[in-house]
């Protein structure tokens, strides 16, 4: 429905003799188009997927409800750096792979978002973040009885990885090969930021469903990381210390 004239990362067309310089507001509202069409399809795939006969599976716990709201808000702040890089930069290895990242963590943002409103759960937790990675230990929901060695304490204020307010304004304000270093950079972090969860997840939670794409994610992840740790040594650039 025009998602991929909006946002293909391999266009290389030369449309310079239409509008030669700034033609960014046009590109930013088409990838937010597309990316309301991908939450929406997102969740109405999971609705129709979902059995009626909700006996079939087990009852949502609180790892399930926690992952899913907190990853929901950590994917959507790679969302926005990835809609930042694929509108601003340059640099085509770059702006392929934010929009893999773009299309990926949207769809499961739909996904998460999906399953929180057939469990009648917020979308959000208004106590703080990570609260649900409790330690289960070998007597509770832990499939194998094991750890994952990410246990916390209580909720927290903020999630591992995430960019500061400053760090996405010069995300955004950023051009040329800065600003492709940048988001490898902010983007490296974040995907390190969240691996406790998706360890956590994929151990804990009480349903196939989460565990499955948690460890998916975990996968996924870990092969964009190492992508994006090569793209920066490349640029003669470092990892930044994960917050």
């Amino acid at each position: 429905m025009g998602t991929d004239t909006a946002v293909d990362p391999d266009d290389n067309t030369d449309d310079t003799a239409a509008e030669p310089g700034p033609r960014r507001p046009a590109g930013a509202i088409l990838v937010l188009g597309a990316i309301g069409l991908l939450l929406l399809g997102a969740v109405a795939g999971v609705l129709l997927r979902l059995p009626l006969d909700k006996t079939e599976t087990p009852a949502p716990g609180p790892v399930d409800v926690g992952f899913s709201q907190d990853m929901s808000a950590h994917h959507a702040q790679a969302v926005d750096m990835a809609g930042a890089a694929l509108i601003g930069s340059t640099d085509n290895d770059v702006r392929r792979l934010a929009y893999d990242i773009l299309t990926t963590q949207q769809n499961q943002i739909g996904r998460m978002q999906g399953w929180l409103q057939l469990w009648g759960e917020p979308n959000q937790n208004v106590d703080g973040y990570m609260g649900w990675m409790t330690d289960h230990g070998s007597g509770s929901h832990g499939h194998g009885g094991t750890t994952t060695g990410h246990e916390m304490s209580g909720p927290m204020t903020s999630m591992p990885g995430m960019a500061s307010q400053e760090e996405m304004t010069a995300l955004r304000q950023s051009t040329g090969p800065a600003m492709d270093t940048l988001f490898l950079q902010l983007m490296l972090r974040h995907h390190q930021g969240g691996v406790p969860m998706l360890d956590y997840a994929a151990e804990h939670a009480d349903t196939t469903e989460v565990r499955v794409l948690a460890a998916q994610m975990s996968k996924t992840q870990e092969g964009e990381s190492q992508l994006m740790t090569s793209m920066l040594a490349a640029r003669g650039a470092s990892p930044l210390p994960l917050s």
